[in-house]
């Protein structure tokens, strides 16, 4: 009877309740001959047709008629349509907050400034004294040159008139104080001999002193008369 009952009018094969792990069917035969053969497995209806394709047609059939000047104007009485309510607004209060904030905001830049004008000096100052401990260093240098020079002139004069030069370049300079009014904060006076009585003067340098960026780097030994 069960036969009977696949061949009924209304049975194409298989009824709904087919197992076709009873029968030993694969299930990939089942898809496609069996009650599954009307259904893809995409889910596509079995119409074959390109998404993607169709939704790209359908897009340009809706803009083709589109004109962007028209678009553009409907979108600009859009916001001119739009109604915003500004009367809860406190204006100054608004304001104020924008004042505050851009007084902060010039606070913290005039701050920035200095700092960055402090730290240049900072760093210019350091820069210098590192340059004067140099330059101090090279002292004895010089001294040695000088002596050499009283012995041979022709021959260090002119490697001392250079040495001279390339440190003056960077702040060094030797003192004139020869024949110029006695300066304690300037020369140190080891020796004196008798004058007209007058003010005291320089007479001699003994050892040359010098200066850097202005500032004494070190006395010069004079002898003095007055």
């Amino acid at each position: 009877m069960a036969d009977d009952a696949a061949g009924l009018p209304g049975n194409t094969g298989p009824g709904d309740n087919f197992d076709p792990e009873v029968h030993g069917v694969d299930d990939g035969e089942f898809a496609s001959t069996g009650s599954g053969a009307s259904r893809p497995a995409d889910g596509s209806g079995g119409q074959g047709v390109d998404e993607d394709g169709t939704r790209a047609s359908e897009v340009d059939d809706v803009t083709a008629g589109l004109d962007r000047d028209d678009v553009d104007a409907a979108l600009a009485a859009e916001i001119d349509g739009i109604d915003v309510d500004f009367s809860d607004v406190d204006v100054a209060a608004v304001l104020s907050e924008r004042d505050e904030y851009k007084n902060l905001a010039q606070r913290v830049q005039a701050d920035f400034d200095n700092f960055r004008k402090q730290s240049a000096i900072r760093a210019q100052q350091e820069a210098d004294r590192a340059t004067g401990r140099l330059a101090e260093a090279l002292l004895p240098v010089l001294d040695a040159a000088e002596a050499a020079f009283l012995n041979h002139p022709a021959e260090i004069e002119p490697l001392l008139n250079q040495m001279l030069a390339e440190l003056k370049k960077h702040g060094l300079e030797t003192l004139d104080l020869d024949g110029q009014p006695f300066d304690p904060e300037v020369a140190e006076a080891v020796a004196h001999e008798p004058g007209d009585g007058g003010e005291p003067i320089v007479a001699e340098v003994l050892r040359s002193g010098y200066q850097w960026k202005g500032k004494t780097l070190r006395a010069a030994m004079v002898k003095t008369k007055d």
